[in-house]
């Protein structure tokens, strides 16, 4: 049987990349695309995929709380993180999130492959560039990593967060979430104080800064 896999990147020419690497192989076949974090949750329910691979920054939700939910739905499922970013946040986020695994998207298509292999037997596969930032930041400098907008926001108004960096009115969020512009508007106030911030500037590059989101869609 071969190994089902979903692919979540923003951008079509990285998909078509991995999907021809991957299908070179005789046991993996790519079932299904999606192009944000939303799609990518919505298609780990549809579809009986066994492997997800996943890029970090993407847009509507991004890959860190992407990864979080469809462990929670789906805690079996293997997920593969994809990245550009080599800093040691990105890659601890996405560890904590649920991924097996932290792949760096200048890798070589033999490395892809591999990665995909050691996940699904329940080991945890790093970038060899990765795993020496991943072992200085957890063993010889604990307790650096500093104040991370996780330690204090609710998985709502991470969300929020995301969205508002993005450029999304109040009334598109909440259009978007299903909930009342007045909740969205609750939440938005509450970034502010939590995050001792005044305006969407500032929230935007605290977004950027943290992960949630990126300029690069």
């Amino acid at each position: 049987m071969k190994t089902r896999i979903l692919l979540a990147d923003d951008h079509k020419i990285i998909r078509d990349g991995i999907r021809a690497l991957l299908e070179k192989t005789t046991d993996m076949e790519v079932i299904a695309e999606a192009s944000n974090g939303r799609e990518a949750i919505e298609l780990a329910e549809k579809k009986s995929v066994d492997v997800v691979i996943i890029d970090v920054a993407m847009p509507d939700t991004n890959g860190i709380e992407a990864t979080r939910q469809i462990k929670t739905n789906n805690p079996n499922m293997k997920i593969l993180a994809l990245s550009m970013h080599s800093d040691q946040r990105f890659v601890a986020d996405m560890l904590r999130a649920g991924a097996s695994g932290y792949l760096l998207k200048d890798c070589a298509g033999e490395e892809l492959e591999r990665a995909v292999r050691t996940i699904l037997k329940n080991q945890v596969y790093l970038s060899p560039s990765v795993a020496g930032i991943v072992a200085d930041g957890f063993i010889h400098k604990p307790g650096q990593a500093g104040f991370r907008a996780r330690d204090i926001l609710t998985a709502r108004e991470l969300e929020i967060l995301q969205l508002m960096a993005e450029g999304r009115t109040t009334k598109e969020i909440a259009y978007q979430l299903e909930v009342s512009i007045k909740t969205v508007e609750t939440h938005r106030k509450n970034l502010f104080e939590k995050l001792n911030l005044s305006s969407i500037a500032d929230l935007t590059k605290y977004a950027i800064r943290e992960g949630l989101t990126s300029l690069d869609f």
